[in-house]
């Protein structure tokens, strides 16, 4: 199993992605602790993983709460000795579907200030405890997109929240190399998957996002959760300060 003997926290664990990065971390042999807000959706993926045989733990953790971030991440490596691998896929709160023009300033800025903040805290905790063990993976989720028009899309603050992320990414990767600790985004195009099914422009973002790629189909839950399984573990050693791009060709680097 790639994770075999790794301990990995994943923030925003009890939502879609996070949900689907954790089971795949277990599924490889990992020691999954489940971070994030609401412990009934944190609880529902871990019986899942207990269910299949892998090991999880959760715990109610504010990812843009300083001191709740450090006292977790301290409490996992009393506990288990390392962490290995931190993944934040925590909802930045973005409002799309309303035009620029339209907007407020506060629901413009929210997922920069959210995606910013909270991933600063997730990486810098966990970056503390890997300096010092010589090793570790750091990810994000999101990526900068295509530099074309976004005519189909009114995606208010969410595509500046991810160029924001991957400059942080970058100058991570940099500090945080001669510590052995890598530093990845995990980068798709959409995924149709995670749409509402109560929002009304669902269909029509679904096959947008499809669309633009080269394969005719879209990425999907169980395609990132193999990737960041992949990525975490030591047959991407040779990989850091990159977005895995699992676009399908709607962005090409």
């Amino acid at each position: 199993m790639l994770l075999e003997g790794k301990n990995t926290i994943v923030y925003g664990a009890g939502g879609s992605v996070g949900g689907a990065i954790a089971t795949a971390f277990a599924r490889e042999g990992a020691r999954v602790f489940l971070a994030g807000r609401t412990r009934a959706t944190l609880e529902k993926v871990a019986d899942q993983i207990r269910g299949a045989g892998g090991v999880a733990q959760t715990a109610e953790v504010d990812a843009l709460d300083e001191r709740s971030v450090d006292e977790h991440a301290a409490g996992v490596v009393a506990l288990a000795g390392s962490i290995d691998v931190s993944v934040n896929v925590i909802s930045d709160s973005d409002v799309q579907g309303t035009p620029m023009v339209d907007m407020a300033l506060e629901d413009y800025l929210r997922p920069v200030a959210t995606a910013l903040s909270s991933k600063f805290l997730t990486s810098r905790a966990a970056a503390r405890h890997m300096k010092t063990q010589g090793s570790g993976v750091i990810m994000a989720f999101g990526g900068s997109g295509d530099r074309g028009p976004m005519r189909e899309y009114n995606l208010g603050g969410i595509q500046a929240a991810f160029d924001v992320v991957e400059s942080m990414r970058r100058q991570l990767a940099v500090e945080l190399a001669p510590f052995g600790i890598r530093v990845l985004t995990l980068q798709t195009g959409g995924l149709p998957e995670t749409i509402p099914a109560d929002y009304d422009q669902r269909e029509t973002i679904a096959r947008n996002i499809v669309g633009l790629t080269l394969t005719g189909k879209a990425a999907t839950l169980d395609d990132v959760g193999n990737v960041a399984a992949f990525a975490a573990s030591d047959w991407a050693r040779t990989m850091t300060g990159a977005a895995l791009n699992m676009t399908c060709g709607s962005y090409i680097n």
